[in-house]
């Protein structure tokens, strides 16, 4: 009995572990868990409802998905080695990421990639805006796009954090789009 418990957390692990070093973001892992899940793990149903119950909730879909698989598959054990199967993975690339940065922070060559890749970024930034709005086939570029886009510009301009230029963009668009 014992055995056999854990060999379903063991599998759980591997299974999450896998998955989560061939896959980089929560969306593009959903295909290589279902694969690898369906028949051993659990049914396309159980799999089905799993992946709608972790878009409903807040928060990492890969993790949420773990956590459901794991405890649906093996109780509270088999959910905590789902999950650390899944997180794993990501802290070691972080750590491993975070070393090699902290040796080179100072390095002339990193400092100039930074300042080169800075432009670029901002450029990509404003091309994908632009096409957004070019795109947009339901509505017209409005005075009023215009205006929240001034006002967004301006207060980035003035350091105001993103996060509250975001919120008050919202806040104006449900005020004008009206």
């Amino acid at each position: 009995m014992k055995t056999e418990k854990f060999q379903r957390w063991l599998r759980l692990f591997w299974l999450f572990l896998k998955v989560n070093t061939l896959s980089t973001s929560g969306p593009a892992s959903i295909g290589l868990l279902y694969k690898e899940a369906i028949g051993e793990t659990m049914t396309e149903t159980e799999f089905i409802e799993a992946v709608g119950f972790s878009n409903v909730l807040p928060g990492s879909e890969a993790l949420k998905l773990a956590m459901f698989v794991g405890y649906s598959a093996g109780g509270m054990s088999g959910m905590s080695a789902a999950l650390l199967g899944s997180i794993l993975p990501p802290t070691l690339l972080m750590f491993f990421a975070v070393t090699v940065l902290e040796k080179i922070q100072d390095e002339i060559w990193l400092t100039n990639f930074i300042d080169g890749m800075t432009p670029a970024v901002a450029m990509l930034v404003l091309i994908i805006g632009w096409q957004i709005f070019r795109n947009d086939k339901t509505r017209r570029i409005k005075k009023r796009t215009v205006v929240i886009a001034f006002l967004a510009l301006l207060a980035l301009v003035v350091h105001i954090p993103s996060p509250l230029v975001l919120i008050g963009a919202g806040l104006l668009g449900v005020i004008l789009y009206r």
